[in-house]
């Protein structure tokens, strides 16, 4: 620990993203990467770009990009704000709204970026307990509070809620900024963009990282009422005026634009995410209903921890996470068909995986 930081920073347990190895021949099911290439138009936006361009800024409103998503989503430009990624757009929106006397509401087990912030910003926090099976119950969310803010699906626990429960949320809760982070709703979840038209108080994030195949990119956005907008965007020119470069705004715009083949590829994925909760089973593992790229899954009886060292020996790589309560569940992204083939292959290698000694 260094002596030159400040107190504050001592204190910080920063974010752990998955691991992204270096050497070949691994197979990636660990940090909810699309299988797929981006969008053919995406990548030829990429190939053709003219970079003597690249002398001059971006465009630090990224209108093109702004006007793109508001086309797609049926809102006015003034209700999109853009950032480097989801994560960013996270981070401004713990800045704009949540430093409140309340404390932030946020589930047990979410996005462990959230408890991340917090620190980072110094913003009080609550974490609720899920339900019976890790569903979320927003009735919980009924009390006292300097916002809220929950992932739709929750991620790593797969579920979604439906958008009625949501509706009677905002109902409820009128006077503090709710967010909702749908990083993962384009795989059968239903978006809450629609009810931003009601509710002033909803902000609807969301990413081109995952559904959109643009992880390299980041690319995030947010879309609610024209105030929240506003809010965001000073935090976002105190910090940094031109968060997009010029690719990654050419490139997401011709990625929002190819419907047909961003639906074609969820539409993948789903049915790979369907077979693949089907062979699990088969091998003794249950699986949350899932509604994301990935599952989150436990064994009857080996342990999480062993099954995930088991398949890292085999070059497979999965994510565990040790926190208490969902240490025994491996989070498995959905890869191609034929990853998803190897992956159950080299399940059914473990010697214990047909035993029904449940220890």
């Amino acid at each position: 620990m260094s002596k030159y930081w400040s107190d504050a920073i001592k204190r910080l347990t920063p974010y752990v993203p998955g691991e992204q190895p270096k050497q070949a021949g691994i197979t990636k099911l660990n940090t909810n990467e699309n299988p797929y290439p981006p969008s053919p138009k995406a990548a030829a936006v990429i190939r053709e770009f003219d970079t003597d361009r690249l002398r001059l800024y971006s465009d630090p409103d990224c209108t093109r990009l702004k006007d793109a998503i508001a086309s797609h989503f049926a809102v006015e430009r003034g209700q999109v704000f853009v950032g480097n990624g989801s994560d960013e757009v996270l981070a401004h929106t713990f800045a704009a709204f949540f430093q409140q006397p309340q404390p932030l509401l946020m589930p047990e087990f979410t996005y462990s970026f959230y408890p991340v912030y917090c620190n980072l910003y110094d913003v009080e926090f609550r974490q609720i307990p899920l339900r019976d099976e890790f569903t979320l119950e927003l009735s919980d969310y009924d009390q006292p509070n300097g916002g809220i803010i929950f992932a739709n699906p929750n991620a790593p626990t797969s579920r979604a809620i439906e958008l009625g429960e949501i509706e009677t949320l905002l109902q409820r809760n009128t006077e503090s900024v709710v967010v909702v982070d749908e990083a993962y709703v384009d795989f059968g979840a239903s978006s809450a963009v629609e009810l931003t038209r009601q509710y002033d108080n909803l902000l609807v994030i969301q990413t081109f990282s995952k559904s959109r195949s643009l992880a390299g990119m980041r690319v995030g956005f947010a879309i609610g009422h024209e105030t929240l907008i506003e809010g965001l965007e000073r935090v976002k020119n105190s910090f940094n005026s031109y968060p997009l470069d010029m690719l990654a705004i050419e490139s997401a715009v011709a990625a929002i634009e190819d419907q047909e083949y961003f639906e074609e590829s969820c539409n993948k994925i789903i049915a790979s995410r369907e077979w693949t909760c089907d062979r699990l089973a088969e091998l003794g593992f249950v699986s949350l209903p899932s509604k994301t790229n990935f599952l989150f899954s436990r064994h009857r009886f080996i342990e999480a921890a062993e099954l995930m060292g088991f398949l890292r020996s085999k070059n497979v790589l999965v994510r565990h996470f040790s926190k208490p309560g969902i240490d025994n569940y491996l989070r498995i992204s959905i890869g191609t068909d034929a990853e998803m083939q190897l992956l159950v292959d080299t399940l059914s290698q473990h010697p214990d995986i047909f035993s029904m000694d449940p220890r």
